[in-house]
């Protein structure tokens, strides 16, 4: 996986990713020790140039949204949402891989549901992704866009 992330092909950075969320999502607590590992070697996929990079490069960035979001589901006590959160908001809503609206939308509405204090203090940036992704345009579907307007008059 460690290698995956650090590789110079976008598409194999994407499967990495996938593949460091998934295994996160179903190992449980058994892999939480190389959650800071893991991190580090995502971080980096946060960074790319998801314009003109083109469209391996945009969807890189989706599945490393995808992979903190599954890290953070399966055990926030173990993510450090301070320093993890900014740059998670910093590239949503989604761009290319719409298949994981539904795993990065769900980890913040549990993040809400809970009430965390580092998901609250960046209501503002969640209030404005909640808003793009609800809009006519959006690719976010029906079910999932009604939950997100919910959450949008809650933060109100």
């Amino acid at each position: 996986i460690l290698a995956g992330l650090a590789d110079p092909d976008d598409n194999v950075k994407r499967n990495g990713a996938f593949c460091a969320g998934v295994c996160c999502e179903n190992c449980g607590d058994s892999i939480v020790a190389q959650y800071p590992q893991l991190l580090q070697s995502i971080s980096p996929l946060f960074s790319m140039d998801g314009t003109s990079g083109g469209e391996s490069s945009a969807a890189c960035i989706d599945n490393a949204a995808a992979a903190v979001s599954r890290m953070i589901m399966a055990s926030p006590t173990h993510v450090p949402l301070s320093q993890v959160l900014p740059a998670l908001l910093s590239v949503l809503p989604l761009k290319t891989d719409m298949t994981e609206n539904e795993t990065v939308y769900t980890c913040l509405l549990g993040l809400l549901q809970m009430n965390h204090a580092d998901v609250l203090a960046k209501k503002d940036d969640v209030r404005r992704i909640f808003a793009e992704a609800t809009l006519e345009t959006s690719k976010v579907d029906a079910e999932l866009q009604t939950k997100l307007k919910l959450a949008m008059q809650a933060l109100s």
